[in-house]
């Protein structure tokens, strides 16, 4: 096994942060508290490029946020260098994904801000930035004004000023998903390479991201956050040398499984694992957020599954790339055929059931009706919203009601998004339809 190049024996191990049993919760009055972090722990090491790889709503920006000082946790410990850490700590600086530039200062005293901030003397001040800016790759930009920049060269601005204090642990938090392919790609190498010959002055990278291909690229160790509530999942080490081969076979097989982990359903609890009559009873079940997906995506996802040359079975990291798909839209795309039984998730491929190749195969009008039945059996909360118009003589509710019952268990946003998916669904369905001006949902006349 190859030794990361950027992982050094001896002193550089030392441990910077370490988090134990990390909980973030937000109190919901006449309702449970949503919990977006549960039971997390995590250590990171100096010398070491560690990537925390997760969705969109997994939690991975708040713990970022926790770990930088800026969010006390719920409960639990996270320590810097061996202390309690107590609000922002000098020695951890945050690349963010919006670039969070000042538009009325130069790419200098964008830079010199952290140092201003320190204390630190003018004529000091300016020859670190300086030094910050020429290491990113911006000399000669220091006069200009952000809005003279592109996304890439603003993107480097946010790198060079959080490198210019000099900090231990460099927190990034999505750096590059703002930024076209080409441009992150090419921010990605310069930054591996500045790591590789060891010319960052700092000791240790907490990546977050999505993309787990640039996650294998980058890091040398990998931390899989679940969802609902976010946790760490798993951990794998990746032990390649930079830089890295990304066509390698030895490269793709680790890409293959992580994909793999990620779409691992929980396993199934037996009755006898069960707590009895006097121990603890299971929680009740909770509704589950839907991504913003319209039914047009899924049935375009399930008829190229069915043709040639896929002909229903699909490695997902090659779909991805065929389809020019992100984790964040292939996920949700495949649980959500997974969720109405058109298709299975396993071992890193998609599947499509004979339900599935039955709602390819049909006709416009056998595909509303099989969508129909989908949808009332997969589903609880449509069962309830269409037994709640099937029973009032009217056949109308407020839309708010449900988003109410779906903010028991999930946030406002997220509430307001998964009844929009649904409603978009029963729509194609003929369920229910929705009265976007009186924020009701209602039975058509051949519905009802």
């Amino acid at each position: 096994m190859t030794m990361p190049a950027s992982a050094p024996a001896g002193p550089d191990h030392d441990e910077l942060i370490r988090i134990v049993g990390c909980r973030q919760a937000y109190h919901k009055e006449s309702a449970a508290d949503l919990v977006v972090l549960d039971d997390v722990h995590l250590t990171l090491r100096s010398g070491e490029i560690v990537g925390l790889l997760g969705r969109s709503g997994s939690g991975k920006s708040t713990l970022l946020r926790i770990i930088a000082g800026l969010l006390p946790p719920t409960s639990g410990q996270v320590l810097w260098k061996g202390h309690e850490l107590q609000g922002p700590a000098p020695g951890i600086a945050m690349v963010f994904q919006s670039f969070a530039l000042f538009p009325w200062l130069t790419v200098q005293k964008n830079v010199e801000l952290g140092l201003e901030a320190k204390g630190v003397p003018a004529a000091e001040r300016e020859r670190l930035a300086e030094n910050a800016i020429d290491l990113i790759g911006l000399g000669g930009y220091e006069n200009a004004y952000p809005k003279e920049l592109s996304g890439g060269m603003r993107q480097r601005v946010g790198l060079a000023r959080a490198l210019v204090v000099h900090p231990d642990l460099l927190l990034m938090d999505e750096p590059f998903s703002a930024l076209d392919v080409l441009t992150a790609e090419n921010l990605r190498t310069d930054l591996i390479e500045l790591w590789a010959e060891r010319r960052l002055p700092i000791k240790s990278v907490l990546l977050v991201t999505h993309n787990i291909e640039e996650a294998v690229l980058m890091c040398d160790r990998i931390l899989v956050f679940s969802s609902n509530p976010g946790r760490v999942a798993h951990e794998l080490t990746v032990p390649f040398a930079h830089p890295r081969n990304r066509e390698a076979p030895a490269f793709r097989q680790v890409v293959d499984r992580i994909y793999a982990l990620m779409t691992r359903r929980a396993p199934i609890v037996s009755e006898a694992e069960l707590p009895g009559e006097e121990g603890p009873q299971p929680a009740p079940a909770v509704q589950i957020a839907l991504p913003s997906l319209p039914i047009n995506t899924m049935v375009g996802m399930m008829e190229t599954l069915a043709a040639d040359p896929l002909d229903g079975r699909a490695d997902l990291p090659l779909l991805a790339s065929r389809l020019q798909l992100e984790l964040d839209d292939l996920f949700p795309l495949g649980e959500s055929l997974q969720l109405l039984e058109f298709a299975e998730l396993e071992d890193g491929d998609i599947i499509l059931t004979q339900e599935g190749a039955r709602f390819v195969q049909s006709t416009h009008d056998e595909r509303k009706h099989i969508l129909w039945h989908s949808l009332l059996h997969n589903i609880p909360l449509v069962r309830t919203i269409r037994a709640v118009l099937d029973e009032r003589p009217n056949h109308r509710a407020s839309a708010e009601r449900f988003r109410d019952e779906l903010e028991d268990s999930m946030s406002p946003d997220y509430a307001k998004q998964t009844l929009q998916t649904l409603i978009g669904w029963a729509r194609y369905a003929e369920l229910f339809d929705f009265d976007e001006e009186a924020d009701q949902l209602f039975l058509d006349e051949e519905a009802s």
